[in-house]
């Protein structure tokens, strides 16, 4: 049986994405890995700078945001928009060709509304299908798609939807294709033992491990979602999940958090 082509899958988020600076560094970094890759962003403080320059109330709970008519506007004029067609312009300037996608481009992410419950998450999506029919053609001719954080329920209704899950569920629908590696990254080198010190990351994380942690309460709580898809991806025959800084993707001495089942 042939190998499997190794693709990547890269979510950047956090200071990455609101640093100038730093979003370029790491766009210099994307466009010289080689062979298919996709990239995912997030955006959520340029939307809440945003937000809060044109008098719109932002509603957050435990990290989560309320998204009401009036935020899904905003927020897809950020996503979709401002930071999405930025850094596809950014790639475009270092060779690297790139087509900016939300999950209603070709069908891609299909969610649906996420169900009221104790709390109304408003227009928020729940992934339920990933297309990579599309995607694959343009992988084929080294085109690589950029995501924002913005799917759609195939009625008409765009949703806005956790760019974590976006990558996870995205590294799933192609881990039967492809020997898929998954990267969140952000400022820090990793998942840290002490949220105060830099320099406590824990390297491997297992399913067991994990348990152990959450019942030390030593994770903290804005990293929870992120550990869940990672092993939500890796559940489901996504092959490396790691979160660390960009640096991770391509310097072998770099320290950061490798997620593993066993």
């Amino acid at each position: 049986m042939d190998k499997k082509q190794t693709l990547k899958i890269i979510k950047i988020g956090g200071n990455v994405i609101d640093d100038a600076e730093a979003l370029a560094s790491f766009l210099q970094l994307f466009s010289s890995i080689e062979g298919p890759k996709i990239l995912v962003h997030g955006g959520g403080k340029s939307a809440t700078t945003l937000a809060q320059q044109t008098g719109l109330a932002v509603k957050m709970v435990e990290g989560r945001r309320i998204t009401d008519a009036a935020t899904l506007e905003l927020i897809t004029m950020v996503y979709a928009g401002k930071i999405n067609k930025t850094i596809i312009a950014q790639l475009q300037a270092l060779d690297c060709n790139a087509l900016g996608f939300s999950g209603a481009d070709a069908n891609t992410i299909t969610s649906v509304k996420r169900p009221v419950s104790t709390l109304d998450y408003g227009f928020v999506g729940d992934v339920k299908h990933v297309e990579t029919s599309t995607l694959e053609l343009l992988l084929e001719h080294d085109i690589s798609p950029v995501f924002c954080a913005i799917t759609h329920d195939k009625k008409g209704q765009l949703l806005n939807t956790n760019a974590d899950t976006i990558a996870s569920e995205l590294a799933i629908g192609f881990a039967t294709q492809f020997e898929v590696e998954l990267y969140y990254c952000f400022e820090k080198q990793g998942v840290l033992k002490d949220i105060n010190d830099d320099d406590s990351v824990i390297q491997t994380i297992t399913k067991s491990s994990y348990k152990k942690l959450l019942d030390a309460q030593l994770i903290f709580s804005g990293m929870l979602p992120k550990l869940n898809n990672c092993f939500h991806a890796l559940e489901h025959k996504v092959s490396k999940v790691c979160i660390g800084t960009p640096e991770m993707l391509l310097d072998s001495e770099a320290i950061f958090t490798t997620l593993t089942i066993q």
